[in-house]
């Protein structure tokens, strides 16, 4: 039988109100630097020993026995036999929220303008593409193929040739609807790592996990630490706030020449 859990209230009136407020906040920040050093720890990490740093903390932290990155990559097949495993129902919500979310976001779509004015001066603004975009989606007994949607979709529809996904799979739990989504829309490259560790194999790559430009996605504590504290991460990586958010938009980069 499970114990009763006790809550502790407490009441704006009381006057020792503000004392016992500030005393639960503080743990807050206690744990913030304790997971900042943490996971400074593991970045270091990744960026002096790469994979088998990925390899070492797949181990310690999803439980999974594996012995190689070779072990941690989902091939393009992989994904293909997802959309097998999965109901019809299923398959046909998954095609019908890409398409909605394809045609939104084709409609965002900047184009590239030039003009010339009296004197010869040339302005415009160039929209490029990005070269490669990281996609990290929450794993095991979590759910989220709308996270891979609504990320990966607008970047292909920007122009970016390359998007890679990694989803971790805690004491190897697989979850199928968020590999077919990844094979709907279009996700080129699949790596079965999670947390601060996959944020940071991203930001600056290691010997099979290529850096990438922009980081999106969901995020709690850990993969959000992994961003601002590390020189040369990414703009995107280091804007990136706790919480479900989807990141749907910047998948290109805006060139403006102005005026003088």
């Amino acid at each position: 039988m499970t114990a009763p859990i006790a809550i502790r209230r407490l009441n704006a009136a009381d006057q020792d109100f503000a004392q016992h407020l500030d005393h639960l906040l503080s743990w807050e920040s206690v744990s913030d630097d304790a997971v900042n050093q943490r996971v400074l720890d593991i970045i270091k990490a990744v960026r002096e020993r790469g994979d088998a740093a990925l390899v070492e903390f797949t181990k310690q932290f999803d439980g999974l026995d594996v012995v190689s990155m070779a072990d941690l990559i989902l091939p393009r097949e992989r994904l293909e036999l997802a959309l097998t495993r999965i109901t019809p129902e299923q398959r046909s919500a998954l095609e019908t929220a890409a398409e909605r979310v394809r045609s939104y976001h084709e409609r965002q779509k900047q184009d590239s303008w030039t003009y010339t004015e009296a004197d010869g001066t040339v302005l415009g603004q160039k929209v490029t593409p990005l070269d490669r975009a990281g996609l990290y989606v929450p794993g095991g007994k979590a759910s989220y193929p709308s996270s891979v949607l609504m990320n990966a979709i607008p970047a292909k529809v920007a122009g970016v040739p390359e998007v890679v996904m990694v989803v971790p799979t805690p004491r190897g739990e697989i979850n199928e609807l968020v590999l077919a989504a990844a094979c709907i829309a279009g996700v080129d490259r699949v790596f079965t790592i999670g947390g601060a560790q996959a944020v940071a194999a991203l930001a600056y790559g290691t010997e099979s996990v290529p850096p990438v430009d922009k980081i999106v996605g969901p995020g709690k504590t850990s993969r959000c630490h992994s961003a601002p504290p590390a020189p040369g991460l990414q703009p995107a990586a280091r804007r990136w706030p706790p919480g479900p958010q989807g990141r749907r938009r910047g998948a290109a980069q805006t060139t403006r020449s102005l005026p003088p």
